[in-house]
């Protein structure tokens, strides 16, 4: 089975300067965290409030599936973090 995203929540984390989402292969749920400095190469005008990081978000989220997609099928652990070289 391939990776799907059948649950569209995501959750910024100022902690971790990113935003978290989770998609799933068969069974497993697999998390993922996009940092703010992926979404800043997506978006280069955007600040880091929350607003405005989870607009980058939603307005770019194929764009972040894909990615998404490409590292997890390079490594098909249950957690990655994609970065602005992921994009």
């Amino acid at each position: 089975m391939s990776l799907n995203f059948p649950n569209s929540i995501r959750r910024f984390d100022a902690g971790r300067a990113c935003v978290s989402f989770w998609g799933s292969d068969a069974s497993l749920e697999v998390s993922f965290q996009v940092d703010f400095a992926a979404l800043h190469k997506l978006s280069p005008n955007a600040g880091d409030a929350e607003a405005a990081v989870l607009d980058v978000f939603d307005r770019n989220r194929d764009t972040i599936y894909q990615a998404a997609r490409s590292a997890y099928s390079r490594h098909r652990g249950g957690y990655h973090r994609l970065t602005a070289e992921s994009f």
